[in-house]
């Protein structure tokens, strides 16, 4: 994701935020706590909803990067806020969908010390190859990995990554035996598949299809039940391996408890944001869908997330330390 191209669309989403109907306005300054350090994806589009919103409620709105942990460093710090509707929390699905499967012993309660606010954007993924692979499609990459005494490769940005655990649920429902071979981040992982050294891997659209356009990199298939509206022309994973679908989703939390006419404030202000121009035609460049809706429709995604993920990771036997 290209923070200077996100970032160039803040003064348009600053004049469009508006006035919410809802009554609450914050007293002090607010917060939104990123749990990953500065520069990545989820903190480039933190900060690109947080000037928008302070301006719409009156309150400057700080982007707070606390990474590590998985996420959890940032996530207890937002737990153990007050209610008060000036701590949010720019959420990824480890906060409240996968920690509790990969993690022993949270150090908070992934429910009750939360509120949902608002999902933000769903981002596709790639399944990829190097440009010369056999396979030429899914169904080829499939067929090549049963063919294999040894199985497949495949690469990830690290163990329990997004990537990670998409090619491992395209493995277990393809019926293939493979190795993961986890890297410190997506760049070296994308550097092995394109050198022949890993067989194939899985990561968002925004990091590979501008390696796919180049030529360097191959792309199979998109992991979204639709096609995708950055690459249009691929194929959906599902098309091949039935029921096969992942998408990334970022979201807004608050502290557990905070009182329903706050949350229906934040909602309504996002909400207005995320249906802005600016947003959704940069969103769209990158190939990101922007999501927007109620504090429920977010509960039941999340719901419905930590249940479908929970037999994948049992079965991968993975794990975070």
């Amino acid at each position: 994701m290209n923070r200077r191209t996100l970032l160039a669309a803040t003064g348009g989403l600053v004049a469009l935020a508006g006035p919410a109907r809802a009554q609450w306005k914050p007293e002090r300054p607010m917060r939104l706590v990123v749990p990953f350090a500065p520069g990545g994806a989820a903190d480039t589009v933190g900060r690109l909803l947080a000037e928008p919103l302070g301006a719409a409620l009156g309150q400057p709105v700080t982007v707070e990067n606390r990474p590590g942990g998985g996420t959890t460093i940032g996530a207890v710090n937002v737990a153990r806020a007050a209610p008060d509707g000036l701590t949010l929390l720019y959420a990824t699905p480890n906060v409240q969908i996968l920690n509790p499967h990969l993690m022993r012993n949270l150090a908070y309660d992934p429910q009750a010390d939360f509120t949902p606010v608002i999902a933000v954007l769903r981002a596709p993924k790639l399944l990829v190859v190097r440009p010369d692979f056999p396979a030429r499609d899914v169904a080829g990459l499939i067929a090549h990995g049963k063919a294999k005494p040894e199985g497949l490769t495949y690469a990830s940005a690290g163990v329990a990554s997004s990537g990670h655990l998409a090619a491992a649920m395209f493995g277990q429902m393809a019926g293939l035996e493979m190795l993961h071979i986890p890297f410190r981040g997506t760049a070296p992982a994308t550097q092995d598949v394109m050198a022949g050294r890993v067989d194939f891997m899985m990561d968002n659209i925004a990091t590979l299809l501008p390696l796919v356009r180049d030529g360097r990199m191959r792309a199979l298939g998109v992991s979204t039940a639709e096609p995708a509206v950055a690459a249009p022309e691929l194929p959906p994973i599902g098309r091949t391996l039935p029921g096969f679908h992942d998408a990334s989703f970022n979201y807004i939390l608050a502290p557990g408890r905070t009182p329903p006419e706050i949350i229906g404030r934040l909602n309504a202000v996002l909400n207005t944001i995320l249906d802005s121009p600016p947003l959704t035609s940069r969103f769209a460049i990158l190939g990101i869908e922007k999501l927007g809706g109620t504090p429920d429709a977010l509960a039941a995604m999340v719901r419905e997330e930590h249940a479908r993920w929970g037999p994948v990771i049992e079965r991968g036997g993975i794990r975070i330390q």
